[in-house]
């Protein structure tokens, strides 16, 4: 008996318990998200057991630690050019750029997992394919604590906003401070998404709603997108999440900020923040926002079911959403005007049914003085005005080309980042095109994300011929980053280098003169021409302190004169025209 027992041992090997699936989230008490390390030996147990999941590193980060991506592939084929010529919708999802903020993380576990051991979810993925960031903010999560997020219920332990360089990721697309945006715009060139998620907690009023919502701004998406998002896309995403329960809104930004809900206004992401930054590219995004004062399980629930409805309607959409980003792209490649910046049309506005709480005011224990409260025993629902239609407030007519001069390294870097294609001269050489002169900006008196942001920026735009060297860049508007190349080398753009600060060391001027000396110089020149002398005279009558000032008008002379500096506030990117 016992060598028959020892022979079945050794035919069919030890009885191993089966694979325990739940992910840390599902095994803790419904208040707890995962370290990052938990995540990836997460990710390499699907790795290595289901041939439809692959994990790989995609490049660095801050902390010196790797970024991965996770890709769910149901025939197995996992790279991006292959799978865009089999007709794959990608749906790229991005987790924990705010680590504080770790719903996704968690639901994204759970939403791999359940994609390849469910027949009826594998379906979906006949035509879809999905890719991971299991925790783009590998620096903040790796800084756990459970007290940064000080107004937010849950979990226990979570990672901090900022990440090695305190930068915050959410602001860092288009400047590219941080290895992880420069890794995040690679990854993202080699996916050309479809459709892109970056996942969220709110922060803000208090409402019913377990999740808001921002999709991309509508009148910034190209049209034959923004025709498809509101008419198709979001109609079923509300209506699959009131089916379960969920309700919707868009993100809670009360017009006028305040609580008694007079209207709400949309999101307009400019190229810094994530959904900004890939509509530039034709990719519809959205960003999840759960309540902060909702427990953590509902909030991880409802980013799981949101995730797993857009995911089913990618599926079911298949075709029109490949036929409206092609229309996009071709008409984006001969598209003529480019808006450069937005502004909110507050005589525009539809109707939407909100849920929230009334919203009171108290004497402060603190201060004494009154304070907000919100009455959750008070709730209501009411038709209020949705404020989402913006109007663009500068255009700008699309050039043939841009000529970068090489010096601007850092420029060239993150343009080759973003996919754009790049030409070199093969020897010096004089090109004639538009250049902009710097009349105007407004400086930030204080930092923003490690830079003094430009705004209001002014530009005199002059026909020159110009020498460039062999090397510079010749940067062609004939190509899928168009857009992106408008908004970036465009000085008066929101979040254009120029605004970031990239071209600083052409605002100041590197050549003077002495007073002594020149006095002379310009005596001579006034001599030389009348017609300087009656322009000095004419600006001396109409401006009494410039009249006053012997150092202005010796300066005004100067700035008339050969002497002065041709490239002081020259903006050094060429238009083609």
């Amino acid at each position: 008996m016992l060598a028959l027992l020892l022979s079945s041992f050794l035919l069919t090997g030890p009885t191993l318990p089966p694979t325990d699936w739940r992910t840390p989230f599902e095994k803790g008490n419904g208040n707890t998200t995962t370290t990052h390390a938990e995540c990836i030996s997460y990710y390499q147990q699907l790795d290595a057991a289901y041939p439809e999941v692959q994990l790989r590193e995609v490049g660095s980060t801050d902390s010196g630690r790797p970024l991965h991506e996770v890709v769910v592939s149901l025939d197995g084929d996992f790279e991006p050019a292959s799978l865009r010529g089999k007709s794959k919708r990608v749906v790229f999802i991005q987790n924990g750029i705010h680590p504080g903020e770790p719903e996704g993380i968690d639901a994204s576990m759970m939403l791999a997992r359940d994609y390849v051991q469910k027949k009826e979810l594998r379906r979906q993925l006949a035509d879809v394919v999905l890719v991971f960031i299991p925790i783009y903010n590998v620096d903040g999560s790796l800084n756990r604590n459970s007290t940064t997020r000080t107004n937010q219920n849950g979990p226990e332990s979570y990672g901090f906003r900022g990440n090695a360089r305190n930068l915050d990721l959410n602001r860092d697309y288009i400047k590219q401070d941080s290895r992880n945006a420069r890794s995040f715009a690679q990854l993202f060139q080699r996916w050309q998404p479809d459709i892109y998620v970056d996942t969220h907690t709110s922060n803000g009023a208090d409402y019913q709603y377990t999740m808001t919502l921002i999709a991309t701004q509508k009148d910034k998406l190209h049209p034959a997108l923004s025709q498809y998002l509101q008419q198709k896309l979001l109609p079923s995403l509300y209506g699959g999440m009131d089916q379960k329960k969920w309700y919707l809104t868009p993100y809670v930004d009360f017009e006028g900020r305040t609580p008694d809900a007079r209207g709400l206004v949309g999101f307009l992401e400019t190229p810094r923040y994530s959904t900004g930054y890939t509509t530039l590219f034709n990719t519809i995004g959205f960003v999840t926002e759960t309540h902060m004062l909702k427990a953590y399980t509902p909030r991880v629930k409802a980013t799981y079911d949101f995730l797993d409805l857009l995911i089913k309607t990618v599926h079911q959409d298949a075709a029109a959403i490949a036929q409206a980003r092609a229309t996009a792209a071709e008409q984006t490649r001969t598209q003529q005007q480019f808006a450069l910046g937005w502004r909110l049309d507050t005589t525009a506005a539809e109707r939407f049914s909100f849920r929230g709480f009334e919203g009171k005011t108290k004497p402060s224990e603190v201060s004494g003085l009154p304070r907000l409260t919100y009455d959750r025993k008070t709730p209501y629902t009411k038709s209020i005005p949705y404020y989402n239609t913006f109007r663009p407030t500068a255009t700008v007519q699309r050039p043939r080309a841009y000529v970068v001069p090489q010096a601007w390294g850092e420029v060239v870097d993150r343009l080759r980042l973003s996919g754009v294609q790049l030409r070199q001269l093969p020897a010096d050489t004089t090109i004639s095109g538009e250049v902009y002169y710097i009349q105007d900006y407004k400086t930030s008196p204080r930092p923003y994300e490690g830079h003094y942001l430009h705004s209001q920026v002014q530009v005199r735009p002059v026909r020159q011929s110009l020498p460039f060297l062999r090397g510079d860049y010749v940067v062609t508007l004939s190509q899928p980053a168009a857009r992106y190349l408008i908004e970036t080398l465009e000085p008066q753009a929101t979040d254009s280098f120029f605004a970031w600060g990239f071209f600083d060391s052409i605002l100041q001027q590197k050549e003077h003169f002495s007073d002594y000396v020149f006095e002379d110089i310009a005596a001579e020149l006034l001599r030389r021409k009348p017609e300087l002398r009656a322009q000095l005279e004419a600006k001396k009558k109409a401006e009494p302190a410039f009249a006053a000032s012997a150092q202005a008008q010796l300066d005004w002379v100067y700035r008339q004169s050969e002497h002065y500096e041709p490239s002081y506030l020259r903006y050094p990117v060429l238009r083609v025209l």
